[in-house]
């Protein structure tokens, strides 16, 4: 097969490589334009100061077709604002990858869900496949198969895995519906009305927003537009009274209208929030009760609060839920276990992206610095680094002695202003929280407890937390501005983002915030510390690495 040469600009700028790899000049007149042409279709790799890169990949690539785009529109971007000629392989390459998309269909009629195509050759494929063929029903004509009732989801993630992805057009439940607005005197930002406007009219899928930049709110506004009945998965009870309290704010829902399902309290109203771990626990009998949240009820529209995050268990209710509309939020979809395409196929592909750096540029997160303060092992310290077993050294290398000492001058430097104190391990965490006098947050502190610090810290009672892990997620600080991270989940970079998102929410004098990682050098905290970094340097956020010393923070 052969493409056709398109006329190319010798200016433009963007270079497209036979790797599939696009590489956009930032400083060019014309890379705004550029960068709204290819977003939907090219994933953002790495976005550092003056040249960012995209790449496309066959999910990227469905994506945009999921979301009405063509091939040839992909192609017409493409040589549109390239500098050099494009590979003719990647246009093939364009077109074949995405006139897959779509060749077999999922439609409803009487008798429930058919998968269907007009080229049986493709069914004969998928139906003799192991990963799609023992979830399918019985065979209705060459061309078309019976799925069954509760398969839809299970279905399409599996003939995502497989390479073909189905278009879905089997529609959804309208769910009992909900007289819900968005209040008169607040007026959304141009992003969040995109966001959730390309999401309501797709019907699923996922917008991924920087920390700090409104992801409850994109939540608030499709509620509003879809106007029915509404389960909303969060990681918290303080993420669910968090999630609460913006909609009581923003939206004309009333307190009594919305429900929190946790542990202590089983409230199922017409909008309901609910942890996903209650959801996936269990009772004495090993039985799940909680699921039947999803069947009595007619919700018609599930989100999923950072949804990077959904439990196994929770993807194959997701897998169960397919005729329920369906947001997902989240500020990265990275995964360290790379199954980010898992969303796909189970929530719906990306409707929207915002890179961090152009949020920032609009004023509506926080311009920050990031910072590595390297330390180093004590001669006692670094023996028994050297003699421990594999599974011990990364507690050992995270949690030196000079990091306190070193966590204790940077709270010193910046004294006026309102600071977390971020790490994984509780005795660390402990003993910096003893040596500063400040209150300690932890999975073992009580809801109420976490409640109060947090609402003393919002109101500057409290300038100084000193939290663990269960700060890493949906903690709504907008005053934080100096985030001192002390030891972090191995190499996760996930994690990294969240814990710079507590930072970013603008402030009211425009101050920068400023973001530490203390790390210990020559152990594999500096290494784990390399890839935790990379998400943030590939959205442009650059570390400056130095000595502990040279920030007159000697311990």
């Amino acid at each position: 097969m052969t493409t056709p040469s398109h006329h190319q600009t010798t200016s433009g700028p963007l270079i497209v490589q036979s790797d599939r790899t696009l590489l956009l000049e930032v400083d060019h007149p014309s890379s705004e334009a550029c960068r709204a042409a290819i977003a939907p279709f090219a994933e953002l790799e790495r976005a550092p100061e003056h040249v960012h890169t995209y790449r496309l990949t066959s999910l990227g690539l469905w994506n945009a077709g999921a979301a009405g785009h063509t091939p040839q529109a992909v192609v017409e971007a493409l040589t549109t604002f390239s500098r050099f000629p494009v590979p003719q392989s990647v246009l093939v390459d364009v077109r074949e990858t995405m006139a897959r998309y779509g060749r077999l269909v999922l439609r409803a009629d009487a008798d429930g869900l058919v998968l269907e195509t007009t080229e049986p050759a493709i069914l004969e494929e998928v139906v003799r496949s192991k990963l799609v063929g023992p979830l399918l029903g019985a065979r209705i004509s060459p061309g078309s198969v019976r799925v069954p009732g509760g398969a839809r989801g299970s279905v399409k993630h599996a003939l995502v895995r497989l390479g073909w992805p189905a278009d879905d057009q089997a529609g959804y439940v309208s769910g009992t519906a909900l007289a819900v607005a968005l209040r008169d005197d607040f007026d959304l930002r141009d992003y969040q009305r995109h966001a959730a406007e390309a999401v309501h009219a797709a019907g699923s899928g996922v917008v991924v927003l920087p920390c700090g930049a409104g992801k409850t709110i994109v939540g608030a506004a499709t509620i509003a537009l879809v106007g029915s009945r509404t389960l909303i998965l969060v990681t918290s009870t303080v993420a669910a009274t968090q999630w609460r309290r913006e909609l009581v704010a923003r939206t004309t829902l009333t307190e009594e209208e919305i429900g929190v399902y946790s542990g202590t309290v089983k409230e199922v109203r017409p909008v309901t929030i609910a942890s996903y771990q209650i959801m996936v626990s269990r009772n004495r009998a090993g039985e799940n009760a909680h699921l039947a949240l999803f069947e009595r009820e007619e919700w018609g529209l599930v989100v999923y609060d950072e949804v990077h995050l959904l439990p196994a268990p929770v993807f194959r209710m997701t897998a169960e839920i397919q005729a329920k509309r369906r947001l997902g939020l989240t500020a990265t979809l990275v995964r360290e276990d790379g199954k980010e395409g898992e969303v796909f196929g189970l929530i719906g592909p990306k409707r929207y992206d915002a890179p961090w750096r152009e949020i920032e540029a609009q004023g509506w997160i926080a311009p920050v610095t990031c910072m590595e303060v390297r330390v180093s092992l004590t001669a006692d310290e670094q023996m028994t680094y050297a003699i421990a077993e594999d599974a011990d050294r990364h507690r050992l290398g995270a949690t030196p002695v000079a990091k306190l000492d070193v966590a204790a001058a940077l709270v010193r430097r910046h004294h006026n202003e309102p600071t977390l104190v971020i790490g994984q391990y509780l005795d660390q965490l402990d003993q910096i929280a003893r040596r500063l006098g400040a209150p300690l947050i932890t999975g073992k502190t009580p809801n109420r407890e976490r409640e109060r610090l947090f609402a003393a810290f919002r109101a500057g009672e409290e300038r100084l937390l000193v939290v663990s892990k269960v700060a890493n997620f949906s903690i709504d600080l907008p005053d934080a501005s100096v985030a001192i991270q002390v030891s972090g989940t191995f190499g996760s970079r996930q994690e990294e983002a969240q814990r710079l998102g507590r930072i970013l929410r603008p402030k009211a004098d425009a101050r920068q915030a400023r973001f530490y990682a203390v790390v210990a050098r020559d152990t594999s905290d500096q290494s784990f510390a390399a890839n935790r970094q990379r998400f943030l340097a590939e959205q442009g956020y650059a570390y400056t690495i130095v000595d502990a010393s040279d920030l007159g923070v000697t311990p």
